[in-house]
């Protein structure tokens, strides 16, 4: 006596209320292992929702069995933007749920030659493609596919429906299709499962009932050739203009307009103003100078910087994910940017000394909040559904930061560290006009600065203040550049 295979999925009177309304009512279904399954219904009909409750992005009452893990095609892909298509594929692995490998998964679904694009370079169809790709490089036997198929035209969407149907044969994979297509359904499903209003209407045995392929089709064959074959193509980015870079020019007129105006107005030093060429004697003669006060001030605006990444990002991501933290803490962090960082120098310098450690002090005190801010800010903007994708892959929280949180909050951080930076070379220099010269290693720019004003040596004070300029300038532009790169996968 042969007993029974035992089902892969199993619903048992399983029921679903949104706001006391019920999208889902006592619907009992089994499927068994390596089975293809057609979901039809007219739309609010609980077809998705279905989907998400076998995937355990939901939970109903009633009895659901799922007797192994589940891959899902999103109706929206949800292919993360800043990633490659071989990296959205590659993903599950990264993850620890891969299953086939991505460049076969890839070239099951004829997509092997473009796995160094991103998703914005990509049509619709093939999106499609790499969606379903992703979903076969899961260690997942069951497929739920949410109509994938839905923003394609008829042509590509009948192709589309010849290579789901090679791939449900090829992998043996336990397929669930939302479909509102009676032809798609018919053709590929072995039974059709009709659900309104939330209730389970028929349940349709269709293997082998479908045609074979409208490509066989007399009339619609005839058609065919006329069209061609139907595929999904990529959408090609033109290459980037070369550009006249009016900008820089402008700044250089800007700064020739600058100094001839100082040769203009300033044709003789005064007690606060030196000339164009008393500053200039004073840049080379004291160079050596203040080339040690500027990686002085760089070394304390390096540090200042790097522990505020540390505690900013650290805590804008607890802020982000946990709001009774920030509404905890934010008043206690405005109050202490509000209170001026002068009137912490004496208790830092009493407490700390004057050295390396109440300048670093200092100047994260002063940098702190906009990174802080910005990291809150873009923990939040992440998606909720590419969450939902790596719920779906079983991700933990360390593949869940690694992979979606932080570079999809990266964008806005990049934002804030421009500001951090900036502020941290303030920070720097603020510490050396309060706290004094630092007798521990080479005075900074600040103190340098202010030590040429108490000796009215106004041509150096200048001079060191044009350094600073120039740090500044050059801070800023690195971050630009490094932003640049990072967002590269962003369209032009």
């Amino acid at each position: 006596m042969s007993l029974e295979p035992k089902p892969i999925i199993k619903l048992q009177n399983v029921s679903l209320d949104f706001n006391t309304r019920s999208v889902l009512e006592d619907v009992s279904l089994t499927v068994q292992n390596g089975e293809f399954i057609a979901i039809l219904g007219s739309s609010g009909g609980g077809k998705s929702t279905l989907l998400r409750l076998i995937a355990g992005l939901l939970r109903g009452s009633g009895q659901l069995e799922v007797a192994a893990p589940t891959a899902m095609v999103f109706q929206d892909y949800r292919l993360l933007p800043w990633r490659t298509v071989r990296q959205n594929v590659q993903l599950p692995s990264e993850i620890g749920a891969g299953g086939m490998n991505p460049d076969e998964a890839l070239t099951l679904v004829g997509m092997q030659a473009f796995t160094k694009l991103y998703p914005h370079q990509l049509s619709g169809g093939m999106r499609a493609r790499v969606a379903i790709a992703r979903a076969l490089a899961q260690d997942a036997p069951i497929m739920l596919m949410d109509e994938p198929f839905a923003a394609l035209d008829a042509l590509v969407r009948e192709r589309f429906n010849l290579e789901l149907k090679k791939i449900h044969e090829k992998t043996g994979k336990t397929i669930l299709l939302v479909t509102h297509s009676i032809r798609e359904a018919v053709y590929l499903a072995d039974r059709v499962v009709v659900l309104k209003n939330g209730r389970i209407e028929l349940i349709l045995e269709t293997k082998g009932q479908g045609r074979i392929t409208a490509f066989t089709e007399p009339l619609e064959a005839q058609l065919r050739n006329v069209l061609g074959i139907a595929d999904s193509t990529h959408i090609e980015e033109p290459p980037a203009a070369l550009r006249f870079p009016w900008e820089l020019v402008g700044a250089l007129g800007l700064l020739v307009l600058l100094l001839l105006s100082w040769l203009i107005f300033i044709p003789e030093p005064t007690l606060t103003f030196p000339t164009l060429p008393q500053v200039w004697t004073a840049l080379l003669e004291k160079r050596d100078v203040l080339l040690l006060g500027a990686l002085e001030t760089m070394r304390i605006s390096g540090l200042g910087l790097f522990f505020s990444l540390v505690f900013g990002v650290s805590a804008g991501y607890l802020f982000g994910k946990i709001k009774v933290l920030e509404r905890l803490f934010s008043p206690f962090v405005v109050a202490l940017q509000a209170i001026p960082v002068i009137v912490f120098s004496p208790i830092l310098a009493v407490n700390l000394g004057f050295g390396t450690t109440s300048r670093v002090v200092v100047a994260t005190l002063i940098s702190l909040f906009p990174i802080l801010i910005a990291t809150m800010i873009g923990v939040r903007e992440v998606d909720k559904l590419y969450r939902e994708v790596f719920l779906t892959l079983r991700s933990g929280f360390w593949g869940m930061l690694r992979h979606l949180e932080f570079p999809g909050a990266l964008p806005v951080m990049l934002g804030g560290l421009r500001n951090t930076a900036s502020l941290s070379l303030i920070g720097a220099v603020v510490a050396e006009f309060t706290l004094g010269a630092n007798n521990e290693t080479t005075s900074g720019l600040g103190a340098l600065a202010q030590s040429a004003r108490n000796n009215f040596s106004i041509d150096l004070l200048f001079a060191a203040v044009i350094v600073l300029v120039f740090l500044g300038i050059g801070v800023y532009a690195l971050i630009s550049l490094l932003e640049s790169w990072v967002l590269r996968y962003r369209r032009r």
